[in-house]
């Protein structure tokens, strides 16, 4: 199994069943976290850390603060694909796909400046 992201102008498979997406959130400028793993035609979001809260960015009501970050486990949250936006400013940054054991690459990286860019299961 992998993740593929895909876009109007790029692809790319990476090989993993799990993976993590990182970014910065535009406004508060405070860090989020999404673990994710690949089950097979869906992906499942396991657990969520946010480093504090702010506009929009609430945690959930069963989060729990662990080493600074609000920690909690989503019920039921699957999807046929994630829709990933990017905005054109430094001030956005971009979004980060960790693996094991890459590590953690940009979506620069992967499929250059695209958007959006979906990830999506593949075989």
């Amino acid at each position: 199994m992998a993740v593929c992201l895909a876009s109007a102008v790029a692809a790319a498979r990476i090989a993993a069943t799990a993976f993590t997406l990182t970014w910065m959130h535009t406004v508060e400028r405070i860090p989020w976290q999404e673990d994710w793993r690949v089950e097979a035609d869906r992906l499942v979001l396991e657990t969520v850390r946010l480093k504090g809260s702010g506009a929009g960015m609430e945690p959930a009501p069963e989060a729990r603060l662990v080493d600074g970050w609000y920690v909690w486990h989503p019920r039921d949250d699957t999807r046929t694909q994630i829709v990933l936006r990017r905005a054109d400013t430094a001030m956005a940054g971009d979004w980060s796909l960790c693996t094991e054991p890459e590590g953690c690459r940009s979506l620069a990286e992967l499929v250059g400046g695209a958007d959006p860019v979906r990830l999506l299961p593949c075989p």
